[in-house]
């Protein structure tokens, strides 16, 4: 068990020590809604190494909906920007919540943004 609390520490560590680029590239807003409360960095490999493309700087409510949260159709409105990234933290991992609602106005703007369409077609099955 210690290995694995180490590893998840230094994982944290890693990706902290992204804070500062993090927040600059930002303009200190969540890179999803441009809310300004409670962000901190989102990993959307995981199962990967930290790095600045697979990172987003996200407030709390689109962290929740990150981690599945079931959202009103407001609130992925607010997020749909967000598709037209050039990170892919950031317009992936805003297409996969968008994806989840089924709605046909969030599925056009999926297919419209600038996504490999590999990613697309994994979103949109």
């Amino acid at each position: 068990m210690a290995k694995g609390y180490q590893a998840n520490r230094e994982r944290l560590e890693a990706i902290s020590s992204y804070g500062k680029a993090l927040g600059k590239r930002a303009g200190f807003k969540c890179e999803w809604c441009e809310g300004k409360d409670d962000l901190r960095p989102w990993d959307y490999r995981p199962d990967s190494e930290p790095e600045m493309d697979s990172l987003a700087l996200l407030c709390g409510r689109c962290r929740e909906l990150a981690g599945g949260r079931q959202a009103d159709l407001n609130e992925l409105r607010s997020i749909r920007n967000a598709l037209w990234s050039n990170v892919p933290a950031v317009a992936e991992g805003a297409a996969a919540v968008l994806a989840r609602c089924r709605e046909s106005w969030a599925r056009e703007a999926i297919e419209d943004s600038f996504i490999a369409d590999d990613i697309k077609a994994v979103l949109l099955q």
